[in-house]
């Protein structure tokens, strides 16, 4: 487990390493694995990471459904709500269903129609590891969307290298080192032997150099 005191530090070279923008920069860690075969789909990690500050930026969410679950999406605030209708039509024009694919953080869908969603989205979804959370007619989504909102999704494939992103410039170091240390433990607790298996981790902002935390 890493000290807290040296995430803290870490962040806040990074942030005073990074060149002033016009905006405010993203930052991310990256985190580098050791002794451990990821070509064994055991040893691959898809979390769902919930961030106590979230990651600074308002996530983008569809919700694929018809009837009451719309209504909830739309009183949620969610961006995009996709009917039945909708989804078959997008299986017919790839380009429009990439682009939505690429610029919506995390999909929601009826049950009623996660045999839709498969046929039609699922070559633009799945692959990104995006296929929606299916949810039961009448459940309450809005605790769902809050959730999500706050949220980052770690999959790392086969690869030994992967990133996250854990705030943004404009936040507090210590909230983003609060961040960080909610993925480390997640990423430790399914790790086969925990942090021995985690090489090194380093922070940046979007633009900026990289700081080792470990």
């Amino acid at each position: 487990m890493v000290e807290r005191e040296k995430i803290v530090s870490a962040v806040k070279t990074a942030l005073e390493g990074a060149p002033k923008r016009n905006f405010s920069e993203g930052v991310d860690i990256t985190i580098n694995l050791k002794n451990i075969d990821m070509s064994q789909p055991k040893n691959r990690i898809d979390e769902m990471i919930l961030l106590p500050h979230g990651t600074g930026s308002i996530a983008k969410i569809a919700v694929l459904g018809k009837g009451d679950i719309t209504t909830k999406a739309k009183d949620a605030g969610v961006e995009l709500v996709l009917s039945p209708q909708d989804i078959e039509r997008l299986g017919g024009a790839p380009r429009e269903a990439r682009k939505i694919a690429n610029e919506y953080r995390f999909f929601l869908a009826d049950t009623g129609v996660m045999s839709q969603v498969g046929r039609y989205l699922g070559p633009r979804l799945g692959p990104r590891g995006k296929m929606p959370m299916p949810i039961p007619q009448g459940t309450d989504i809005q605790p769902i969307v809050d959730r999500l909102r706050k949220s980052v999704k770690i999959r790392t494939k086969d690869k030994k290298t992967f990133h996250a992103k854990v705030g943004n410039a404009a936040m507090e170091p210590a909230q983003i080192a609060d961040n960080i240390d909610a993925v480390l433990k997640r990423v430790e607790s399914v790790l086969e032997q925990g942090p021995l298996n985690i090489r090194s981790v380093y922070v940046k902002t979007t633009m900026g150099p990289a700081v080792k935390v470990v």
